[in-house]
């Protein structure tokens, strides 16, 4: 039985206690009416959670640059499951975004020993595929593959400085007897999260990583990670308002005025809080107190909403003065869709989910035998009525294959009544996922021999 609150990206055992997931580890809560345009799987509660979903939606508002970054492990054939991921990143692309793929060839070398030719075709021909027919826009993707993208595992070894085995003890579970390929992944992961920031990749903005609560572990060791590069600190003051605090580093100590024997050269001190100053006033603050002595200036009229404005402010101005620069990435978290069987989707077990390149006639007798909410005897059902929180059909119609909310809501009310049977649930789905795969069938088939065009430069 899966621990209640854990949350591991290689288990197959995982929790579902979303509740207490978003309290234990400090995540905002998804509300649709604080989006624009809200999608499907943000409408019915799917997609449950986040960090920092504010900026990105504050980015959308005022039409600001912003990115997603997403991946895939060339390994196996694409299923429903990881259509999720690929609808959320197809929704931020709506709203402005541009995405960024990662192909985690090198993880996939050394974790399940596929070569990387072998990737690269499974990456291009079953996954950009899908992702072509589900409706990513090649102008603004980019697939890229992390064996060709050097600056990635640069990355991975300068920002792994900024972290230990203990703290991969405490996020991952990681003991003695863990294999060496699992402590290196996170930090290529973190590479690949941050890269999109850097000038050549599209500069500093905020990205936007959507995926299952399981992956959470990397965004908090990314977020981790990358605030502690951070030369600025932008935190609220206890009577109001924001305070930007220096974070002095052994990087950084002389352009902070830090000398040699650790006294503070005045100077340097004062010209660097000038020109903080300066920058603040530029983006709309004027009551600014700063104390050079103690490294930090106050911002009282700002508000938390101001923070993101502020914080950018400095990341731009610690790249300008050789930092890094960068900004802690944000995340959307979704529910796990259950397999066939109730338990888990699973590539390695082909009964258990739907495949993008599923035949009707195949996929038809999976949705037969899948688990069903009715009761066990017609008359019992017609009284009682069905389960909606354990029929596998149902809830394919509302993760995948029904888009609109009012015929969803039909369906669940007539089956909760009785008045549908688990008999009638397994054919609607049928009917609407026979649609779905004709659908998508016929978009590959139109994007046949295009494909290069949502490969990166590095990537062809």
């Amino acid at each position: 039985m899966a621990n209640e609150s854990r949350i591991d990206p290689w288990s197959s055992d995982q929790s579902t206690d979303y509740g207490r997931i978003i309290e234990q580890f400090g995540l905002g809560t998804v509300d649709p009416n604080d989006l624009p345009n809200p999608g499907m799987l943000h409408r019915r509660g799917i997609v449950f959670a986040h960090r920092d979903l504010d900026v990105v939606v504050g980015c959308i508002e005022r039409s600001e640059a912003f990115g997603v970054l997403t991946g895939l492990m060339p390994s196996g054939r694409m299923h429903l499951g990881h259509s999720m991921v690929i609808e959320q990143a197809k929704w931020f692309q709506q709203q402005g975004a541009d995405i960024t793929v990662t192909v985690a060839d090198l993880e996939a070398l050394a974790t399940r020993g596929t070569s990387l030719t072998k990737g690269r075709e499974t990456a291009i021909q079953e996954y950009v595929h899908n992702y072509a027919a589900m409706g990513l826009e090649p102008s603004s993707t980019n697939v890229y593959f992390q064996s060709s993208r050097p600056a990635v595992q640069r990355l991975a070894f300068s920002l792994g400085r900024r972290t230990n085995l203990s703290e991969f003890e405490a996020i991952y579970g990681f003991a003695g007897e863990t294999n060496l390929a699992h402590v290196q992944a996170p930090l290529v992961q973190v590479g690949d999260i941050v890269h999109p920031q850097m000038d050549e990749y599209g500069g500093l903005r905020p990205i936007v990583v959507p995926v299952g609560v399981d992956q959470d572990p990397h965004i908090r060791l990314t977020r981790d990670i990358t605030q502690k590069t951070n030369w600025f600190n932008v935190k609220p003051r206890k009577s109001g308002g924001l305070t930007v605090a220096l974070s002095v580093q052994d990087d950084n100590s002389a352009e902070f005025g830090v000398t040699a024997n650790g006294s503070i050269d005045r100077g340097a001190r004062d010209s660097l809080f000038n020109r903080m100053e300066s920058g603040l006033r530029d983006i709309g603050f004027s009551d600014i107190h700063g104390n050079p002595k103690h490294g930090t200036m106050d911002v009282p009229g700002a508000t938390q909403s101001d923070r993101y404005k502020i914080r950018s402010l400095m990341l731009g101005m610690e790249r300008s003065m050789g930092g890094m620069g960068l900004m802690p990435p944000c995340s959307t978290y979704h529910r796990f869709a259950v397999g066939m069987n109730g338990g888990k989707m699973s590539s390695s077990k082909p009964e258990t989910t739907i495949f993008m390149d599923d035949g009707i006639e195949e996929m038809s007798k999976k949705v037969k035998r899948a688990l069903s909410g009715g009761q066990p005897t017609v008359e019992e059902h017609r009284r009682l009525g069905g389960d909606t929180s354990k029929d596998v059909a149902y809830q394919y119609l509302q993760f995948f294959f029904e888009n609109d909310d009012k015929i969803l809501e039909d369906v669940r009310r007539d089956y909760q009544s009785g008045r549908l049977l688990a008999g009638d649930i397994k054919q609607i789905c049928i009917d609407s996922a026979s649609e779905w795969l004709i659908e998508l069938k016929d978009k590959r088939d139109q994007w046949e021999g295009r494909l290069d065009e949502f490969l990166a430069p590095d990537a062809i």
